[in-house]
């Protein structure tokens, strides 16, 4: 399925909610909601941002605190999301998924109980290795369910990603293999599943895609972004009927109205029906077990319908987009050595 080929993105009304002031933070490329202080979000930076994670006040933009992950290497940070550990406390996962030559043979998921006061300091963090099922992929979406902490990949490719599922309970002493579940459109630079997981969000440098339900969901429905350069960060305001959304080079948090989607939205803490798909937690076993995905076979259109209405929708962002990464690819050799 390539959502964003199922028809015209709803019209979405975005207002300014605040501005960054905080110099530290010029390339935001994640974003989501705490769940144990209201108000609050914690944004990271693009690779380049080191192992920080900042709070954020959702309403006036000001930095309250910056927090360090002590013991990773922070290779590319792309995704942030909230959930809860096995004894219901809250935690924050820190995706550290980029992958912009598709050639590391694993990455790596950081995961660090949320501060209980808001206070720069440090955290050490708890840290799951994952691979692909098929080859190494690029990935900047990170999907948390915030009541089972079942958790979901979507890779970024230019054509089409796809929507990965992780084991649960992930491994801390194998290397987790996640399964390919769909195909989803392409270009996708975050995600988020709402407060109460009725919904859940994909987006990408023009617009957003929201499903009904938890992934691999259903009824989607697409939804026009305000125009930004760099378009990386997405998560929903407490109530779960608006989008936040924020940018790379540009210092403005926007609120996106997604309320009037068509879809049924249950109220605040019901369960949305939808259960997480079953991925085996033992390696091995995942690695030979039947995929439920669409196949990448000849008979695939080398551009799906969805990276098809992306393109025609914002050509110059998405040739924008690729010199971004062709230059970020530079950038990393160069470093690299």
């Amino acid at each position: 399925m390539v959502p964003a080929s199922v028809g015209p993105a709803v019209a979405a009304d975005s207002t300014e909610v605040c501005r960054f002031s905080d110099e530290r933070l010029d390339e935001i490329s994640g974003m989501t909601l705490s769940l144990r202080h209201p108000g609050v979000l914690w944004v990271h930076n693009d690779s380049s941002g080191g192992p920080y994670i900042y709070a954020i006040d959702a309403t006036t933009c000001e930095t309250l605190a910056r927090v360090r992950i002590d013991g990773i290497a922070a290779r590319d940070i792309e995704a942030i999301a909230s959930g809860r550990d096995a004894k219901g406390r809250p935690v924050l996962w820190v995706a550290d998924i980029g992958d912009n030559l598709d050639s590391w043979p694993e990455v790596r998921l950081h995961r660090v109980r949320e501060p209980k006061t808001i206070e720069s300091t440090t955290v050490t963090a708890r840290t799951y290795r994952v691979t692909y099922a098929d080859r190494p992929h690029n990935a900047e979406a990170l999907l948390v369910d915030p009541a089972s902490g079942a958790m979901w990949i979507v890779t970024r490719q230019l054509a089409h990603g796809r929507l990965y599922a992780l084991p649960s309970p992930l491994s801390r002493t194998e290397v987790n293999i996640a399964q390919p579940i769909q195909r989803e459109g392409g270009l996708v630079t975050d995600g988020a599943v709402s407060p109460d997981g009725s919904r859940y969000v994909l987006r990408n440098y023009v617009d957003a895609t929201v499903f009904a339900g938890l992934p691999p969901g259903s009824d989607p429905v697409p939804v026009a972004m305000p125009f930004q350069p760099q378009g990386e960060a997405v998560t929903w305001t407490a109530d779960g009927r608006d989008l936040l959304v924020a940018s790379e080079r540009d210092n403005r948090l926007l609120r996106v109205s997604v309320g009037d989607t068509g879809q049924s939205i249950p109220s605040a803490g019901a369960s949305s029906g939808a259960s997480a798909p079953t991925v085996p937690s033992d390696p091995a076993g995942a690695s030979t077990s039947a995929s439920p995905s669409v196949p990448d076979d000849a008979a695939d259109s080398p551009l799906g319908g969805g990276a098809v209405a992306v393109a025609v929708a914002a050509g110059l962002v998405l040739l924008a987009a690729a010199g971004i990464a062709i230059a970020e690819v530079r950038r990393r050799r160069a470093r690299d050595g």
